[in-house]
């Protein structure tokens, strides 16, 4: 049985569209057809509400129920434009690659931005280098292999302000580690080497929790399940703290900053 399905804007509330799809549809086949009649709004780029000020319908939310809920045969939805997307893909791989080969810039090559290069690297120096390669690059390997996103895209604007504090970072935190006048901690070698560790061994973690939530969801699917220790010991701390993988991460910075002895 066909299905009227007026679309208002969510802010003016003027009529953009009227579309007709069977009662056994859903929200996704919605999408569809205001896309086949404005080829810009492709589905990743639209939200539907019930209400105006409502929240964003589901993909997957059967159009019939949206009808038991309408007090004539007609339903009324409501539309607002997300902007340009892109994926997430996409996203994580430009904000990741940028600091990893910003920091190499600095670290390989400092004549291009100090002007006395001739000073020789101290041990933690070439540590630091390797720990934050590895950091970012293990990034880039999760987001290809291990990552999986409930939503396909975000808003192009993102890849811009989030690419902007990783770069910029990056350039802050190379300057003053490679630098020619840096000094090596105070402590020596037991303070380079407890970083050190500690740093691995949270960047250990921190791969662990992203594994485990991957496994949570199958591939292709938008499933949330509620994260729970596995055989893993580094996931126990699911029984103290709701996202693991950032205290971990946390962890890694704040060894860092101690195997470094700096704050950048």
């Amino acid at each position: 049985m066909s299905l009227t399905i007026e679309i208002f804007h969510s802010k003016s509330l003027k009529q953009l569209f009227s579309v007709k799809v069977n009662d056994t549809d859903t929200i996704s086949h919605v999408k569809n057809a205001i896309n086949s009649q404005k080829s810009k709004l492709y589905p990743d780029r639209q939200m539907l509400k019930s209400e105006a000020a409502g929240k964003a319908l589901k993909d997957e939310e059967k159009v019939a129920d949206l009808k038991k809920n309408s007090d004539s045969g007609n339903v009324r939805l409501y539309f607002k434009d997300l902007g340009p997307q892109v994926g997430w893909t996409t996203v994580f791989l430009t904000e990741y690659a940028g600091p990893l080969f910003i920091y190499l810039i600095f670290y390989l090559r400092p004549s291009i931005i100090y002007s006395n290069s001739n000073a020789k690297y101290q041990q933690v120096t070439h540590f630091a280098c390797a720990c934050w390669v590895f950091h970012y690059a293990k990034r880039l390997l999760e987001t290809v292999f291990v990552h999986r996103f409930s939503h396909a895209t975000m808003p192009i604007r993102n890849i811009f302000k989030n690419s902007f504090y990783y770069w910029g970072f990056a350039a802050y935190v190379a300057y003053y580690n490679n630098h020619p006048l840096y000094t090596p901690p105070m402590f020596g070698s037991m303070q380079i080497y407890i970083g050190l560790f500690g740093f691995l061994f949270n960047e250990l973690g921190n791969l662990s929790i992203h594994l485990a939530l991957r496994d949570l969801r199958p591939a292709g699917s938008k499933v949330r399940k509620i994260p729970l220790p596995t055989s893993n010991p580094f996931t126990k701390l699911f029984n103290f703290v709701s996202c693991p993988n950032y205290s971990y991460e946390i962890g890694s910075w704040i060894f860092f900053s101690i195997m470094t002895e700096s704050l950048c």
